[in-house]
């Protein structure tokens, strides 16, 4: 991927993308590279997600690197 793309952004092309796989008629050569498109942006989703696990289960360890889970109480007023 040549662009910086926050995951918010690639999920939306990606589903853009989706949808255009699915309802517009495509050349082959256009679908074979909007799906190519499409899979570099799923593998760039799932690696932000990944990351983003790696670091919760970092923060959520004790004072002995065990693993706490705690279960999260977002703040709904916040939102």
């Amino acid at each position: 991927m040549k662009k910086k793309l926050d995951f918010e952004k690639a999920l939306k092309e990606l589903e853009k993308l989706v949808r255009q796989l699915e309802e517009d008629d495509l050349p082959l050569d256009k679908a074979l590279k909007t799906f190519e498109h499409g899979i570099e942006l799923s593998r760039y989703c799932a690696k932000c997600l990944d990351d983003v696990e790696k670091r919760i289960k970092q923060l959520s360890r004790d004072e002995n690197n065990e693993l706490v889970l705690n279960a999260w109480e977002g703040d709904s007023e916040d939102l």
